[in-house]
């Protein structure tokens, strides 16, 4: 037997073993799987929010019951209003959007002309500067706490402090200490450097032939293609901003400054927990960040998909 007919037979037998069939079957078994797979993993994501909302609605003498009951027995709406009595919580939420909003702003604004400039710009000292940056996203937010409220407190020239920050009480217990520390974040920039590195150096170029300035550059040419990014950014920066406990809660005294997730406190005491007001409250501060995902889940998706490109 020759070693053409040898192959000529391994060829065949090769080929008589593929079956186009056995193929879509195993790929429609595998969609399948990953269906499954990814279904269960929503439906834990969701139990714990369907809980939530239907905690909500009974009654106290219902959330004592052993073993507990799924569905309540009688569905009381009422926590929901008896819970914007007990506290302004109208109020709670004008100053957490105020804050939100202000800190995803600023947030877009100066991150993406940061990103911008360690992207685009060269100049002496870019890569050191950028490495700082993304050392920074090493330091754990709780070890920045002590030393940003010193700074608050010890500001110059506000709430009674002198030209030395003796004396006063800085901004604590103000809009400056809510708005400003939380304003910008090394990974807003860092997402924001690598968006900008992915688009093509021509559109630059051509730019700059037609006469634009650097600031015309970064808001009219490249900004605009970078819309994943923003909405990324913007999302992180509000969830972030609203879900916020501990600052507020240490630079604020003024029930006027009080944000929502320092207002749902009032339901939790050290004997007695009213989980039914609690439920209703968290119910109610979890519904704009839901919504808000709603509308930018495509940008949101997209922008966690591109943010490694280059």
């Amino acid at each position: 037997m020759t070693i053409t007919t040898t192959r000529a037979l391994v060829i065949g037998s090769k080929a008589g073993k593929f079956r186009p069939g056995s193929h879509k079957r195993r790929r429609t078994r595998n969609t399948i799987l990953l269906n499954v797979f990814l279904g269960l993993g929503a439906i834990t994501m969701l139990v714990p929010f369907v809980w939530m909302v239907l905690t909500s609605l009974k009654s106290p003498a219902e959330l004592a019951q052993f073993p507990p009951s799924i569905l309540p027995e009688q569905w009381l709406w009422s926590n929901y209003a008896d819970t914007l009595d007990a506290a302004p919580f109208g109020l709670y939420f004008r100053n957490s959007l105020i804050i939100a909003t202000a800190h995803t702003l600023i947030t877009i604004v100066l991150g993406s002309m940061a990103g911008y400039a360690l992207a685009r710009i060269y100049f002496r000292g870019r890569e050191i500067v950028f490495l700082s940056f993304v050392a920074m996203l090493m330091i754990p937010t709780y070890t920045k706490i002590v030393p940003q409220f010193l700074l608050v407190k010890f500001m110059p020239l506000f709430g009674g402090n002198d030209i030395f920050g003796q004396g006063g009480i800085g901004w604590l217990n103000s809009w400056w200490a809510l708005i400003i520390p939380g304003g910008l974040s090394a990974a807003a920039i860092f997402l924001f450097r690598q968006f900008y590195l992915s688009l093509p150096s021509e559109l630059e170029e051509a730019a700059r032939l037609d006469g634009l300035g650097e600031f015309r550059i970064y808001a009219q040419i490249y900004t605009p293609l970078i819309k994943p990014a923003i909405a990324t950014v913007g999302l992180l920066t509000f969830q972030e901003s609203w879900n916020n406990f501990l600052w507020p809660l240490l630079v604020t005294r003024s029930n006027d400054l009080r944000v929502i997730q320092v207002g749902l406190a009032v339901f939790q005491q050290l004997d007695n927990t009213q989980w039914q007001y609690l439920m209703a409250g968290t119910t109610m501060a979890t519904v704009p960040m839901v919504l808000l995902f709603i509308f930018a889940q495509k940008y949101f998706i997209q922008g966690f998909t591109n943010a490694g490109i280059k």
